[in-house]
């Protein structure tokens, strides 16, 4: 099945990001120690975060490709929904470390300066985790994998958390001291905004959440096939990358059973050149207004 192998070729992307934050995430703890950098030091554990949060993502990819079994009916698909949400939570606790050690800082500030080998590893780092943004949204598009174009995001969002440290390095070096842990406590907000945002969206694909906008253009594909007298029931809801579609049309009620038929093969078929990755149920019911009226 094409999203089975779309699956393991996402795990391309979830390896990669991974590499790269454990070298940033290294490389800037030990610069932002040795070179007395706050902001540096919440960028490189901001990065840690993100290797959690990557291997959780691979690990729900890899747990997704099961088959299903008697006891999934459906499959694992939502494994790596699930695997996100335990990252959220990791991601907000180190967060909030972030913020109580930007807190003590600049409750005491310290008087040295920073070096500027922090604020060349900051750019450097913004500049390496832009190129994988691009690589895994790419990727991501691609595949039509919502898990990786959400680390994609991350990606983006940890190359702008690097240029803010820059500048509040830089800003530390001309003699701002208290920038550098002012931008050390930014970078603990966004991981926590981060973390939020990543729980919210898991919570609400595991609860059966659908968008709203999306059901009524999903509905509006339906109500113009030929042969549908009206769209009485619409209900969706995301399995992992796979969406699932119960829908309740009534018909003319002399249709013959082949006919019937064909129509909700047209139903399905509608849905599937908008939505690939789709599951499709359909009731056909008699329209009992036109069997009065005969």
């Amino acid at each position: 099945m094409e999203l089975y192998t779309n699956l393991r070729e996402g795990e391309k992307g979830a390896w990669i990001s991974i590499g790269v934050y454990l070298l940033l995430s290294t490389l800037k703890l030990s610069v932002g120690i040795i070179g007395s950098s706050e902001a540096l030091k919440a960028d490189g554990l901001n990065n840690f975060t993100d290797i959690i949060a990557s291997v959780a993502i691979l690990i729900g990819l890899r747990i997704s490709q099961k088959p299903p079994d008697k006891h999934h009916q459906y499959g694992h698909l939502r494994a790596e929904t699930i695997a996100s949400l335990v990252a959220a939570f990791i991601m907000a606790f180190i967060g909030i470390q972030v913020l109580i050690q930007a807190v003590q800082h600049l409750a005491n500030p310290i008087q040295e300066s920073p070096s500027l080998l922090t604020a060349i590893v900051a750019l450097f780092s913004a500049i390496i985790m832009y190129i994988v943004y691009r690589y895994n949204l790419n990727l991501g598009n691609r595949i039509n994998s919502a898990a990786l174009k959400a680390a994609a995001y991350d990606n983006r969002s940890d190359a702008l958390v690097s240029i803010g440290a820059t500048i509040g390095i830089v800003g530390s070096i001309l003699g701002f001291p208290l920038l550098d842990g002012i931008t050390a406590l930014l970078v603990g907000i966004i991981i926590i905004y981060t973390a939020y945002t990543i729980f919210h969206d898991a919570a609400y694909t595991l609860s059966d959440g659908f968008n709203v906008d999306e059901a009524e253009s999903l509905s509006t594909i339906v109500r113009l096939v030929e042969g549908v007298d009206e769209l009485t029931d619409f209900k969706a809801r995301m399995h992992g990358n796979l969406m699932f579609v119960d829908i309740t049309v009534t018909v003319d009620p002399n249709l013959n059973v082949l006919n019937s038929h064909r129509i909700t093969e047209e139903i399905e078929h509608r849905i599937m050149k908008v939505k690939p990755f789709s599951v499709i149920l359909v009731h056909i019911e008699p329209n009992m207004d036109l069997l009065d009226q005969q």
